[in-house]
């Protein structure tokens, strides 16, 4: 099961480098696990975590930037702080067209990095949170029928019973049974709260990018 304990994973082939990132890390109170390269990070790393990477861009076998590739093909939108002794802009740009929250240079300014690990956390929950709110609306959506899609979809544009029943040929009474069951099904308790829903598995619904 993922840890729902915000961690921060320190990627750096350098020893002495992550034992002072988890020793500053440690002292805010926040939970650190180090590695020495990307691979033995992607073993144990569970997509779900919420936390961020602090990430050297330079590393022998798999790059930083490599690994933030890797992420970004499997869909996992972990934010990553990227950190480095030998800074280039090609590589800077690179790292923040991939999603990157931040990218410092060695030796390590302790508030700059405390400041983007906040940042970084703050991301982090608020996609998990997007993630479960996704697969909520999922759910509920398997709880209802074809026709009661239909409806559903028909109410949120704004059409009447009147207006449904003519549409789909049924009586204005079994549409208004269908809402009532719509209703019920998506514990939901009004119109706004029907629309927002669908707007929500319009989304839900949408292929991966």
């Amino acid at each position: 099961m993922p840890a729902m304990t915000p961690t921060i994973f320190v990627i750096d082939d350098d020893p002495a480098v992550r034992d002072s990132l988890a020793l500053l890390i440690g002292t805010q109170g926040m939970r650190v696990q180090t590695f020495e390269h990307a691979e033995a990070f992607l073993q144990k790393f569970h997509p779900d975590e919420i936390g961020c990477l602090v990430l050297d861009i330079r590393m022998p076998e798999t790059s930083g930037l490599a690994l933030q590739d890797i992420l970004n093909l499997r869909n996992i939108r972990m934010p990553i702080i990227f950190i480095t002794g030998h800074g280039d802009i090609e590589e800077c740009r690179r790292a923040f067209r991939g999603g990157a929250v931040d990218f410092l240079t060695k030796p390590i300014n302790a508030p700059q990095l405390l400041d983007s690990l906040k940042k970084a956390i703050r991301i982090s929950i608020q996609q998990q949170e997007q993630v479960s709110a996704t697969q909520d609306v999922r759910q509920k959506l398997e709880r209802i029928t074809d026709r009661e899609r239909l409806i559903l979809r028909h109410v949120a544009e704004g059409l009447s019973s009147k207006e449904i029943a003519r549409e789909l040929d049924l009586s204005p009474r079994t549409v208004e049974a269908h809402r009532a069951k719509l209703f019920e099904k998506l514990e939901i308790n009004s119109l706004a709260e029907l629309v927002r829903f669908y707007l929500h598995a319009l989304e839900a619904t949408q292929p991966s990018q």
